[in-house]
């Protein structure tokens, strides 16, 4: 059973899909349990706990009664953030850039943070803040 199911409503589902497929397998051992690039519903796991749901934004719009309400707003400070731990960050994050993302912040050593932390920030190809983590 997981424990927690991260997920992003994302409304260009086949380029997200593409994306995380890519650089997911490579950089956490992540395999694709369930979808496809047609949607609406994809999950990758890591020792069958899932470490990435994505689902159209439509498809749950309509489910939750929301279909009607605008689907972006201004620019915002960020809700949400994806985590991941990696072994080497510089390789994931130019994993990501490779694959789409958009670097925000490269590789940086974080000791306020931690002893050995580091860290870098990217954006998915939809605009969604990732850090890569090594500690």
């Amino acid at each position: 059973m997981d424990a927690l199911h991260p997920r992003l409503l994302v409304t260009r589902f086949a380029e997200m899909f593409g994306f995380y497929e890519a650089v997911l397998p490579e950089m956490l051992g992540a395999k694709l349990m369930k979808g496809s690039a047609g949607g609406p519903y994809a999950n990758w796991d890591v020792e069958d706990q899932a470490v990435l749901i994505l689902f159209d934004r439509a498809a749950m719009a309509a489910l939750a009664g929301t279909r009607d309400l605008p689907a972006s707003a201004a620019p915002a400070q960020d809700h949400t953030m994806f985590v991941c731990r990696v072994e080497d960050v510089d390789a994931g994050a130019e994993l990501c850039v490779r694959h789409g993302a958009t670097l925000v912040v490269g590789p940086t050593d974080r000791p306020e943070w931690g002893p050995t932390m580091r860290t870098a920030h990217v954006r998915d190809p939809e605009g969604n803040l990732i850090e890569l983590q090594s500690y």
